[in-house]
């Protein structure tokens, strides 16, 4: 399988710049085969999957910004990035989604015997995510894992058991900011590996929470799903309206320069 991996790395002009964050704009598939390329040569890369919740995000929390700009990759999860784009005449070929990106390399992670390290979730969310994960990838390395209700003197800890184990990949299940904050301050400690924000992908994992079913996925209407299954989300669906109004706004103010 080695010898299939696009030897690509994602350059400048494979990003789309929207409201000032650089989103990369290849498939999904080209997209993982460049992660498992950085793995292959020992590198580390900070992985962002944002959605128009988190771009309005970096409007509120000027460090946030700063954050998602310093990262390596900033992936279009949520159909709203990919609307955006094509409303810039740049449009993005389809979502890559933290979960499928997750799964996508967890099933190379068993072919190719890399070591991964979970850390999100409640610890009884996280077991049955870890049994889960070895039931549908037996031979999979999974190097160590933490639930995400931890102390800074703990956080200290992981940061240490990560340096010594030197996984692979690390997927950070702690929700947004936390999960990408937590990353950029322990960044600098670690060697190598792909270092990725997974929200609740944990959650999906363990089977307490359902994905939306493959049509409405293909149909893009998987935050539909999400607002019938889990209505306490309708104040943050709120951010897509006002995220796709800001997007609107800056086309046209380019457009009277």
């Amino acid at each position: 399988m080695e010898n299939t991996l696009r030897k690509i790395d994602i350059k400048n002009d494979d990003r789309v710049e929207i409201l000032n964050v650089p989103f990369v704009k290849t498939p999904k598939d080209q997209f993982i085969d460049t992660l498992l390329n950085h793995i292959k040569r020992k590198e580390k890369k900070f992985v962002i999957t944002a959605n128009p919740e988190i771009v309005m995000q970096t409007f509120k929390d000027p460090s946030f910004k700063q954050i998602v700009k310093q990262s390596s990759y900033v992936t279009p999860d949520g159909i709203g990035i990919v609307i955006a784009s094509k409303m810039l005449n740049k449009p993005i070929p389809e979502r890559i989604t933290g979960f499928e990106t997750m799964m996508g390399l967890l099933l190379h992670a068993e072919k190719k015997d890399h070591s991964v390290y979970f850390i999100g979730a409640k610890d009884t969310t996280m077991k049955k995510a870890v049994n889960n994960v070895h039931a549908r990838f037996p031979g999979l390395r999974v190097a160590g894992f933490r639930d995400g209700y931890f102390s800074s003197d703990e956080s200290s800890k992981i940061c240490d058991e990560i340096k010594q184990l030197q996984p692979d990949m690390v997927f950070v299940g702690l929700g947004s900011p936390r999960q990408e904050k937590w990353i950029y301050e322990n960044f600098k400690h670690f060697k190598k590996g792909i270092f990725m924000g997974v929200g609740g992908s944990f959650d999906v994992l363990s089977g307490e929470v359902k994905r939306a079913p493959r049509l409405w996925r293909k149909l893009n209407l998987e935050w539909m799903y999400r607002l019938i299954t889990q209505p306490w989300r309708f104040k943050r669906m709120l951010e897509l309206p006002k995220f796709l109004f800001k997007v609107f706004k800056e086309k046209a103010e380019a457009g009277t320069r």
